[in-house]
């Protein structure tokens, strides 16, 4: 039961994306938030904070897209995760890469989304994929740029596996994202994001973003980012107990570039991962998880 256990959870935690906690796991996959109709989650808030302002000349950074530009980009992501109980074989449980071809409007309440086809490796996931084309998503935004309600909506003849897929992804993603310090900067300037994600483990999230070039609206940021639990504990879900956190690893880096004119990232790839340890005092079982996600744009 241990380990089943933790299957379930995996994509809960494992993402440190959402407190999903499904309950109930069909033969295509983990359960997901919404069937045939629309889901709205609130995002956490993230806290930008100015280290350094940069060189002149300096200028508050805010999104200036009008209602009704729209952009086409693909996201992909790719998240892996492998599992090791005490000295048992390592298992991998990582899903398929998604790629995720979108049309983003913008609209006075934020960003509109339209899925188009959906490709993955996974032959049985890719004919899921099928019956998603034209699947909504939608976010809301602050006037910083940083997202503050995530919808999804796939279109009704989506399976199961595939909407999971889709939602997941777009978790993983909006949790990469860039939100903007209040202060005017300049290139060169460093500032922190400070975000909560909740889960089973509720994580502190920082990320350190330093502006390295900008041509008119265009803007290039490294990105560092680093995660550390605010617990000590991990709740599974479906109560199914609590682990005890013995190490806990989890960062990353990359570089975007976004478009001030436009809704979404223009390109940039942002990876974040490492390893944690976990114990459980009822069965003196011991679980390394090893997890990584990768999120890239392009236009």
């Amino acid at each position: 039961m241990f380990l089943v256990a933790l299957v379930l959870g995996f994509a809960t935690f494992g993402a440190g994306c959402a407190d999903r906690s499904p309950s109930t796991v069909d033969s295509e996959g983990l359960e997901p938030l919404g069937i045939g109709k629309e889901v709205t989650v609130p995002i956490t808030a993230a806290v930008a904070t100015v280290v350094a302002p940069g060189d002149e000349p300096r200028a508050q950074l805010r999104p200036g897209y009008g209602v009704g530009v729209t952009q086409e980009v693909t996201l992909r992501t790719d998240y892996r995760i492998q599992q090791q109980v005490n000295d048992q074989p390592v298992r991998d449980f990582s899903p398929a890469a998604l790629t995720i071809p979108m049309t983003a409007r913008a609209d006075v309440d934020g960003v509109d989304l339209t899925v188009g086809t959906v490709t993955t490796p996974d032959p049985a996931l890719n004919k899921a994929f099928t019956n998603a084309d034209g699947s909504q998503a939608g976010l809301a935004m602050s006037d910083l740029g940083a997202i503050t309600e995530l919808r999804m909506a796939p279109s009704p003849e989506t399976p199961n596996s595939a909407r999971a897929a889709l939602e997941q992804a777009f978790y993983q993603a909006v949790y990469q994202s860039v939100a903007f310090p209040d202060e005017p900067v300049g290139v060169g300037a460093v500032w922190t994001v400070h975000q909560q994600i909740t889960g089973g483990v509720t994580l502190d999230q920082v990320t350190t973003a330093t502006l390295v070039s900008r041509d008119g609206d265009r803007l290039t940021i490294d990105l560092q980012v680093n995660q550390t639990p605010t617990d000590d504990v991990w709740t599974l879900p479906n109560n199914a107990g609590a682990l005890d956190i013995q190490g806990y690893v989890m960062q990353g880096a990359g570089t975007v570039t976004v478009d001030l004119g436009l809704p979404l990232p223009v390109s940039g790839t942002i990876e974040v991962g490492g390893q944690q340890t976990y114990h459980d005092p009822r069965s003196v079982s011991t679980l390394v998880q090893t997890q990584s996600t990768r999120i890239s744009w392009t236009e």
